[in-house]
């Protein structure tokens, strides 16, 4: 069998070509797959349609590639930390499909459980089932395109909308440690999203921090297992950011 170490995270993003569909990792700014983001950029694939949480800041993880006009599309929960993201949405230069945070988690793993949709509570009789959301403005601030209605269905006197799953073409994931099979071991908060998006990816390039050989990690410690990972790049400790720092004022005496 061939292996799945990657040299170079340039080297591990190479057949990413343009129209490609990405599921990337990442909370916030935490267990942002920040190298292969950067490797993408340096290419010059473009017209991405995206699938992640959020999508960074303006000058780091997906808003990199924002920033640089590659991204055509994007479906995610949370948006509000990138300027850069409302001015291309409003100004009718990027298309975004926003969708309740746990609609967005089943969908991922739906895709990589094989599931083609379900159904959920969550958005009933709001625009998310009833269609009308603004996915792409005009020019001169109209709506482009609107979200389609959905089917809605009754359970138990109870209303639900029906979500169909996601399946990317490539999924980007950062792990805290890997081994060389792919097993993955997530830090704290990067576990909320990152082991979902790789899942749902026909080919899975995680980036990590700390990369063993196979058979030193604890089976019992996997997070996610290595047959859902196609390639791992060690990428080495990663920065960590602070996405809204706060402190407190110096007290007057």
């Amino acid at each position: 069998m061939n292996s799945k170490v990657v040299d170079t995270a340039v080297a591990a993003v190479s057949d990413i070509g343009s129209g490609a569909t990405l599921a990337v990792g990442g909370f916030g700014l935490c267990g942002v797959p920040d190298a292969l983001i950067a490797a993408i950029t340096e290419g010059g694939a473009t017209d991405f349609a995206v699938f992640s949480n959020n999508c960074g800041v303006d000058d780091y993880g997906l808003g990199i590639l924002l920033s640089a006009g590659r991204i055509a599309r994007v479906t995610a929960s949370y948006v509000g930390e990138n300027k850069e993201f409302g001015r291309q949405y409003l100004g009718g230069e990027l298309e975004v499909e926003l969708i309740p945070q746990g609609t967005l988690a089943e969908r991922l793993r739906a895709g990589g459980a094989g599931i083609p949709a379900f159904y959920t509570p969550a958005g009933v009789g709001t625009p998310i089932s009833d269609g009308g959301l603004p996915w792409r403005y005009a020019p001169d601030g109209s709506v482009a395109l609107a979200s389609p209605p959905k089917e809605v269905r009754e359970f138990g006197h109870r209303r639900y909308v029906l979500e169909e799953s996601i399946v990317a073409d490539f999924a980007l994931v950062h792990a805290a440690v890997g081994d060389t099979e792919g097993n993955l071991v997530f830090e704290k908060s990067a576990m909320n999203f990152n082991p979902l998006v790789a899942m749902a990816g026909r080919i899975t390039i995680a980036q990590v921090e700390r990369l063993v050989p196979a058979g030193e990690l604890d089976p019992a410690h996997v997070h996610l297992p290595g047959v859902f990972v196609q390639r791992i790049v060690h990428t080495g400790t990663q920065a960590k950011r602070i996405e809204k720092r706060t402190v407190r004022q110096e007290a007057t005496r």
